[in-house]
């Protein structure tokens, strides 16, 4: 019996890079006109979000998204959640109509085909690099400028299977004091046992998403203010995330 379950493990994980390439290759002369003018990534965003919803849909995963607060199409934010699968940034394309960029490490931008417009469009970081961790700044300040909003997963990468969220790192916190904006904390339930990094494992199911209220930024300085904002986010996604698990509906 064991056998067929790794049987369906590996054919699964094929199925969902074929997903991830079919609308690609289909919407291509699109995306490629899309990305030739930074002012033009709205168009992007909204091919991204369908992009997204053919993948999750074709990977048999339902989303509910309840929401405490809706963001305000016209103005700007960071968005943050915790990051447990590589359906976050899907779940998180479908989750907010707002555009926005991510803030990612670069290694995605070497996957084929998603990789190169990953690498034309997300903002990369090289957490070896000071200098890289800088310009994020710099290209973040252009972004929220021109009008778009900013997704961080600041735990700066996928943690381990067994941590039910990781510390936060203080780059989206920064950016969102330095530029004013609100923080939006986001929590994904069942991203970790629909699609885990683990291989052998994962399945068709719900995927329970929760958009808190937003944390205000107004009067708030690097100094005094970031590591209490950071906390306070990453104790509203902590909290919500020990919810579902005691309501016998976890992510695991």
């Amino acid at each position: 019996m064991k056998i067929f379950k790794y049987i369906f493990w590996i054919l699964y994980r094929v199925w969902f890079y074929i997903l991830v390439a079919i609308p690609i290759l289909v919407l291509l002369p699109f995306l490629l006109i899309s990305i030739l003018k930074e002012s033009w990534y709205p168009y992007f965003f909204k091919m991204a979000r369908l992009w997204s919803k053919f993948i999750l849909i074709g990977m048999g995963f339902q989303w509910r998204i309840e929401r405490d607060e809706v963001p305000d199409i016209h103005k700007s934010y960071m968005f943050i959640a915790n990051h447990t699968s590589m359906t976050d940034i899907m779940l998180m394309l479908v989750t907010v109509k707002n555009p926005f960029v991510f803030v990612g490490k670069k290694e995605l931008s070497k996957m084929p085909l998603f990789g190169f417009f990953y690498k034309r469009t997300c903002i990369l970081v090289d957490r070896d690099s000071l200098r890289s961790r800088h310009a994020v700044f710099e290209q973040a300040e252009r972004r929220l400028k021109s009008g778009l909003s900013i997704c961080i997963f600041p735990e700066g990468g996928v943690s381990d299977e067994d941590i039910l969220l990781d510390q936060f790192k203080d780059g989206a916190f920064r950016l969102a004091i330095n530029h004013n904006i609100p923080v939006v904390p986001i929590t994904f339930a069942d991203n970790k046992k629909r699609f885990s990094f683990d291989f052998f494992s994962g399945g068709p199911g719900k995927m329970r998403v929760h958009m808190h209220t937003f944390l205000s930024t107004n009067g708030l300085t690097l100094k005094d203010d970031c590591k209490a904002l950071k906390t306070r986010s990453r104790d509203i996604i902590l909290n919500q995330l020990q919810e579902f698990k005691t309501q016998n509906k976890s992510f695991r």
